[in-house]
């Protein structure tokens, strides 16, 4: 598979089917090869071929559909093209196993998670050839995964194993079918009856499992005793002596001790073992009450006490008022509580409570306020994830005390926008509390950290438990209950966002239609679903809808928000626009009641601010729950899980294409590429991200893309993706030479020195080579050889030329003179102003905002100049830049003409320094005596033209220069003593034999005659129809006096015009970023290849 379809060793096959790929009306039979990151097909039928490759991140729409022209089909849609599917063996296992791959790739998109193989998953005794361990991997993760979120268990339980069974229930008496499910730390069982009896036994709670007799009417039982003195018995297991054994195996892994030390543990033991037992909201502290603070746990201030609110607030800011006091609506409440204690004598009490139907009803007629935290905690499974993590929420308040970040400065923000209208956030206590609760969140979960909607949603748990509680109810409502909610993205509340909208096109079809008009339903969906309708309806009403999620999950918030439409629709159709429409929704919704509420009514914020002189009719909260009940009850949570996956590819590629549209309105306008050359650009190098997280890099995939920052920071690539992306997209093909001139041009750009590089930094570095004109282009080929693009391992002389730039900084020199202009300026201004009557206008420090903030452009003269190594450099570059263009011969013989010139302009240079220093330190003129006018006369001519017919301009004009000390040359005939615009010399035979037989140059250095031996402080000059002269440096040693400016090397280039045309040649990027899309996706078109091979 990896040698079909170009893939390397890191991509792993997860299995593969025969199927049909339909190429217009034709089906081609092959093969469907499913990895963790492609989907791939191949074809070979008839002489013709079909191969297919897909990232599962390109994927934007995975459905299985019957129509008449594909039958049985699955449909796999990506921004370019519908692909179809059909003809499985299969095709139900097929379609789940696609859309648990599709899923991971949303994930790496989303978080940069990328695949991790389970090491802890078993091995069958039995192994399977035809299964690959990636297949068990995954179906195994798909039934933890559906088995955690049945039974609301921590996400890292593991599913061991389930078995067909009956289940005895002494409360009516009655065997009762279903199945039961083990794993490490608990028994669960669920009926086949969805409503009949669910059960959750964790094994901390057992204390014995025996097998019981046989007989007729209850064939291989197995009883099952709690602490609480309940008894399970389960019947007709098939292989319950195996069973039997690996639930003895996982208890005695269980610690011989429950955790007794923490406020946790001792409560679990109060509920979990006495049905009539006192209700779970007890004031429990780990220290004595202060006798100055009505919180029992809030005592003093210092970090290392972590201070923490034993109970909820609303038993401390509530009114003493007797249920006598409180008339019919205290009679009420004690009645609920009186229905809910003989409950849990007969269905038991805590987690291992039988709930079946009559426990849902009794949800639904409300929680009684003494429970409701207590029912909060179990029926969220929070209580679970409390008692097994003793005391670790008091170490996060410890850890988080006193600690910055940008969540707890957007929590700060927030604090006094928390219910601001309910006694208990009036008051610093339980501001405090809920400033613990969310620090510590943001502290457990950085990835999340803090979003709005959160403060509003905490605040209401903390007033029914205690912090600890509602830090537990938190992390089951952000990380189990309502995944992906409360991200940077918001990403799980558009996905139910998309759900609500579907839900509305086939409930309500006749209000859908005009919503999508008015554009409604983005702007109420993600405030309803966020705070679970805390921020829109009165308190009392919202928190019976919270009892009802708790109980039955996301399927409850849906079905009210379909209610609230359905009892809208004749006013929302006769809405002209949205704000009228949000009118409408937003009076109904402040008027809906809860007429059994015992607690004081708390005006609503919103409707205090919206109240009018006709205001609508109440709608008890119980009538709309009943109503959504009885006309959407439909709604089941496996078909809302799989309208999830569909709306999470959708709204996952959504708001990649938003991030795709914000980088390339973020990219400078001086940037030559157009809009779709950018969005181009962008995917090749997004695509070479996600390929470093498939198939390995030597950083991991969280520190080169990180979610949280903005869109252009997010994806970043490192040197060896940058080298990939620059040898096939760059203009400057220099053959072996590309990878390291890559490298510097990643130095170059790479301006943080983080060794990453953004989107943006990237698409610069391109542009000035695609766009710039011939002087930016040079300066880019420029600032290539010189530090910190050119490394040390490079050119030797990098340190010594850096150190020689420092020292001799004219540029910097003269930046500091115009700052001192520019200072004597100011003065003298500041001088004249006030000399004058007025103070100056507004329109001069407009003036000197806009000098400040205008970026200064760096010019030729603010480049440093080059030495003589890397000058050498540059010329192995230019030359290997030349050997694929069609002009090869034309474009060396121009560049040696140019750099033997250069290197005459350098090594004048040189004397005339060495020269001037010489004057100036042993020739001082006296006082009075004036300079020496010029330099020695061999020096002024070192630029002049040799006389034609001079013996030294056939050996070499300049071979005098090696007379230098620390120079050697071995010059070949016919050196580029020649002025600059001298016509060519006519060469020999010989010559050009030579010339022609390495490439159009030759080379020639101290002790070789081998191209092979080029060495690193070699440099390639010749004249311009001669044999090339290589210059060495004798010991390795660097002439720091010898450089030439950017000025000089324009000048010269610009002398020939086949240099000038090179430069300035137009190269279009497009087919360059097709081949490597093709490369990067290993994407084929679908054409069919004739195999002539094959039918000959």
């Amino acid at each position: 598979m990896r040698k079909q379809f170009g893939m390397p060793e890191g991509e792993k096959l997860v299995n593969y089917y025969s199927c049909s790929y339909w190429k217009g009306r034709v089906p081609r039979q092959g093969w469907l090869y499913l990895t963790v990151n492609h989907l791939c097909f191949y074809s070979f039928l008839l002489g013709k071929e079909v191969s297919l490759v897909v990232q599962w991140v390109d994927v934007t729409r995975l459905e299985k559909n019957a129509t008449l022209l594909f039958p049985e089909s699955i449909r796999v849609d990506t921004r370019d093209q519908e692909l179809f599917f059909s003809m499985f063996l299969n095709i139900s296992e097929t379609f789940k196993l696609m859309e648990q791959l599709a899923n991971l790739a949303m994930r790496q998109l989303l978080d940069s998670e990328g695949f991790l193989e389970d090491k802890a998953l078993p091995r069958p005794p039995r192994p399977h050839s035809n299964i690959s361990a990636l297949k068990r991997d995954l179906d195994a993760r798909a039934k933890n995964e559906c088995y955690c979120a049945t039974f609301r268990l921590p996400g890292d339980e593991r599913l061991d194993g389930h078995t067909g069974c009956t289940l005895w229930t002494p409360f009516n008496k009655l065997h009762i079918p279903g199945q039961m499910f083990i794993s490490s730390n608990y028994i669960c069982f669920a009926s086949k009856e969805e409503d009949a009896c669910h059960l959750i036994i964790p094994l901390r709670e057992v204390t014995i499992v025996e097998k019981a007799d046989s007989s007729s009417v209850l064939p291989s039982p197995l009883s099952i005793s709690t602490k609480s003195k309940m008894t399970f018995l389960f019947a007709n297991l098939k292989d319950r002596d195996f069973l039997v054994q690996r639930i003895s195996d996982f208890l005695q892994k269980m610690p011989s001790k429950p955790p007794g030390n923490s406020r946790a543990g001792r409560k679990a033991s109060i509920v979990d073992s006495a049905p009539e037992s006192s209700p779970a909201l007890q004031e429990v502290s780990e220290q004595p009450a202060s006798p100055t603070s009505p919180l029992g746990g809030l005592q003093g201030s210092h970090a290392q006490e972590a201070p923490t609110a034993s109970q909820g607030l609303l038993k401390l800011f509530q009114r003493n008022t007797s249920m006598e006091d409180l008339g019919a609506k205290g009679a009420k409440e004690k009645m609920k509580e009186e229905s809910w204690h003989i409950h849990f004598f007969e269905y038991g009490r805590g987690m291992c409570m039988y709930r079946t139907a009559m426990t849902r009803e009794l949800v639904l007629k409300g929680i009684p306020e003494s429970l409701r935290g207590e029912l909060w905690l179990l029926f969220s499974g929070a209580w679970n994830e409390m008692v097994t993590h003793p005391g670790y929420y008091a170490e996060l308040v410890e850890k988080s005390t006193g600690k910055y970040s940008l969540a707890t400065e957007e929590i700060e923000r927030d604090l006094h926008r928390s219910m601001p209208e309910h006694p208990a956030f009036q008051n610093e206590l339980g501001i405090a509390a809920l400033r613990r609760v969310l620090t510590a969140y943001a502290f457990r979960n950085p990835t999340i950290g803090y979003c709005q909607a959160m403060n509003i949603v905490t605040s209401v748990l903390l007033l029914y438990g205690s912090e600890e509680e509602a830090f537990w109810l938190l992390v089951a409502l952000c990380e189990r209950m309502l995944p992906d909610y409360y991200n940077t993205r918001v990403v799980g509340a558009l996905v139910d966002q998309g759900i609500f909208e579907e839900l509305t096109r086939d409930f309500l079809p006749q209000l859908s239609e005009k919503m999508q008009d008015l554009g409604v339903i983005p702007s109420i969906s993600l405030s309803w679903f966020l705070t679970l309708f805390l921020s829109v309806m009165p308190f009392e009403s919202a928190a019976v809808i919270v009892d009802c999620f708790f109980y039955e999950g996301i399927k409850v918030i849906l079905q009210v928000a379909l209610a609230i439409l359905d009892a809208n629709m004749e006013q929302l159709l006769g809405c002209s626009d949205e704000g009228e429409a949000m009118t409408v929704l937003g009076r109904y919704l402040d008027n809906v009641v809860n007429k059994q509420s015992v607690s004081p009514p708390i005006p609503h914020l919103h409707a205090l601010l919206t109240s009018g002189d006709d205001p609508p009719e109440e709608v008890d909260i119980f009538d709309l729950l009943k109503v959504s009940y009885e006309k959407f009850s439909s709604l089941r949570a496996e078909d809302i899980e799989q309208m999830r996956f569909k709306q999470r590819l959708k709204v996952i590629q959504s708001l990649e294409d938003t991030a795709k549209r914000s980088v390339v309105r973020a990219i400078p306008g001086d940037i030559g590429f157009s809009i779709e050359e950018l969005e181009d650009l962008y995917m090749v190098f997004k695509a070479k991200q996600l390929a470093s997280q498939y198939w390995g890099s030597s950083r991991p995939a969280a520190v080169r893309r990180d979610p949280s920052l903005p869109y252009l920071e997010q994806y970043r690539i490192d040197t060896n993706q940058f080298q990939e992306l620059f040898a096939s997209l760059t203009p400057w093909a220099c053959g072996s030479h590309t990878s390291v001139l890559a490298g510097r041009m990643f130095r170059l750009l790479d301006e943080n020195k983080d060794s990453l590089i953004n989107f943006k930094e990237f698409v610069t570095g391109i542009s000035r080579m695609y766009h710039g004109d011939l002087t930016e282009k040079l300066k880019v080929l420029y600032k290539l050889h010189l530090p910190p693009a050119l490394s040390p391992e490079e050119a030797e002389s990098a340190l010594e030329a850096t150190h020689y730039f420092t020292e001799n900084s004219s540029s910097e020199e003269a930046l500091q003179q115009e700052e001192q202009e520019g200072a004597g300026n100011d003065v003298q201004e500041k001088r004249r102003e006030e000399k004058g009557t007025s103070p100056p206008d507004y329109r001069h420090y407009l003036r000197m905002w806009a000098k400040e903030k205008e970026v200064q452009k760096e010019t030729i003269k603010d480049l440093p100049k080059m030495n003589q190594e890397q000058f050498i450099e540059l010329c192995k570059t230019l030359y290997n830049m030349f050997s694929e263009d069609p002009m090869e011969q034309d474009l060396y013989h121009a560049i040696a003409t140019v750099a033997s010139l250069l290197l005459r302009i350098g090594e004048v240079g040189r004397r005339f320094s060495a020269w001037s220093g010489r004057e100036s330190r042993d020739s001082a003129p006296e006082e009075g005596e004036p300079p020496a006018p010029h330099p020695p006369q061999d020096v002024a001519q070192e630029l002049q033209p040799p006389a034609a017919g001079d013996p030294q301009a056939k050996a070499g004009g300049d071979t005098h220069l090696g007379k230098a000390p620390q120079e050697s040359q071995v010059v070949g005939e016919g050196g580029g003593g020649e002025g600059r615009g001298s016509p060519p010399q006519p060469l020999s035979d010989d010559e050009t034999k030579d010339d022609m037989s390495m490439s159009s140059y030759s080379v020639v250095s101290t002790g070789s005659l081998q191209c092979e031996d080029l060495a690193d402080d070699t440099v390639l000059v010749g004249g311009e129809a001669h044999s090339p002269v290589a210059t060495t440096h004798s010991g390795g040693a660097v002439d720091t006096d010898w450089c030439i400016s950017f000025e000089q090397i324009l000048a010269s280039i610009l002398t020939e015009s086949v240099l000038v045309n090179f430069f300035e040649k137009r190269v279009d990027i497009g087919l360059k970023i097709k081949d490597q899309r093709k490369v990067e996706r290993q994407f084929s078109t679908s054409s069919d290849h004739e195999q002539s091979a094959v039918l000959g």
